[in-house]
């Protein structure tokens, strides 16, 4: 098993809390990372039919043997289950003795929070991060074969075809998962809508525009869009607003939690179809976006990054929010920087009314240098990067 860098907030909760909840999208690898790491529990898979009956006509009796604790392996298949072990839980307060995994998208955080509130950490696992791939047997040396082969544990641990895994995922996705959470009407339609997401990472969300696209309304579109963020599949990134001059745009951004999932939809079938793809920029760009993701969700922070634009063109890729501090981020996936896109960084900053904020730019080069007291990270150092700004 390649180490994950969540293992350290997990080691800590599992200090403080009786319950630990790990969800996150499917084969992500909540499943390995729990039983890794609490060996000395036992482990039930409520994927059993047989374990989900036992529980469902005898839950007292199911919980008997596992008094001292247990690893719960796919709880969003028992929904009474987070209620029923509150009653066990609150019996004895002992720290780290249940662990449940699942995916959120069926309604797992709902009911953990409601019956389990206070009693549980809960953590959200994503796809392997640069740090965490440079700790498996794919050495990050080719841009374009990370952005394209995407982060999922199942193309690096097994050495699989990306080509032919993500699309067996999307096929697993809409024929298992989309029956269960929601009634989509019109498969084709909703599969044509992802492809379509997909050719828009980066871009402003317009609901309207995407609805006349495919020909549904716009409450259609956002309940699409619902579906696929409660699935891990995208997120929504807002504009950073707050205590400005100017008139900001105030529509969201669009991202895929992983790239490779975003190339296998645009059918880019190998890194070298990526390196001339019109959307190169904005893959890597999104890539940009998945690692600060994945970074804040592993220290267990909540994810206060944001975008800012301005109705006159000026534009910021990602600004970071710590405490009281600002770091303004851009990105460009060329290999070449130049001190014209330094300054335009700058002068957007300039304009606002922090002061002393941060500016960096992560590239598709090789070579750390500094540009009127600009950081320029080439794209396989942002993890020391990452580290460097929130061990601040």
């Amino acid at each position: 098993m390649i180490p994950r860098d969540i293992e350290n907030e997990l080691n800590r909760c599992r200090q403080e809390y009786p319950v630990i909840t790990i969800t996150g999208p499917r084969q992500s690898g909540k499943t390995t990372l729990a039983r890794a790491a609490f060996r000395e529990l036992p482990y039930v898979s409520f994927e059993d039919p047989l374990q989900r009956d036992y529980f469902n006509t005898d839950p007292r009796g199911f919980f008997l043997p596992y008094q001292n604790g247990a690893v719960f392996d796919e709880v969003q298949h028992v929904p009474r289950l987070a209620s029923h072990l509150q009653v066990w839980v609150d019996e004895h307060l002992q720290p780290g003795r249940f662990v449940l995994t699942g995916s959120r998208h069926f309604g797992l955080t709902e009911q953990v929070t409601q019956s389990l509130a206070g009693r549980t950490a809960i953590l959200e696992l994503f796809p392997f991060n640069l740090r965490e791939l440079k700790r498996g047997t794919f050495i990050p040396t080719d841009m374009n074969r990370v952005l394209w082969a995407g982060g999922y544990p199942p193309v690096h641990d097994r050495q699989l075809r990306p080509e032919r895994w993500y699309v067996d995922y999307l096929a697993t996705y809409v024929q298992r998962d989309l029956r269960q959470i929601s009634q989509i009407q019109n498969l084709d339609s909703f599969i044509r809508f992802i492809r379509i997401c997909a050719g828009q990472v980066g871009q402003l969300l317009n609901t309207a525009r995407l609805g006349n696209e495919i020909g549904v309304d716009h409450k259609t579109i956002r309940k699409w869009l619902s579906v696929l963020q409660t699935s891990y599949i995208i997120n929504l990134l807002e504009p950073y607003h707050r205590n400005f001059r100017k008139r900001i745009v105030k529509a969201p951004k669009l991202y895929f939690y992983d790239t490779g999932l975003v190339c296998s939809l645009l059918g880019i079938r190998s890194p070298e179809q990526l390196m001339a793809h019109p959307l190169r920029g904005e893959i890597f760009e999104n890539w940009v976006y998945s690692e600060l993701a994945k970074e804040l969700a592993n220290r267990g922070q909540p994810p206060r990054f944001y975008f800012w634009r301005t109705h006159g063109g000026q534009e910021v890729d990602f600004l970071i929010e710590q405490g009281t501090r600002l770091w303004a981020i851009e990105t460009k996936s060329g290999m070449t920087v130049h001190p014209e896109m330094v300054k335009k960084l700058q002068n957007a900053v300039s304009s606002w009314e922090h002061e002393g904020v941060p500016t960096s730019i992560i590239y598709g080069g090789n070579e750390k240098r500094q540009i009127l007291d600009c950081q320029i990270v080439p794209w396989n150092e942002f993890d020391k990067f990452l580290d460097e700004m929130f061990e601040r």
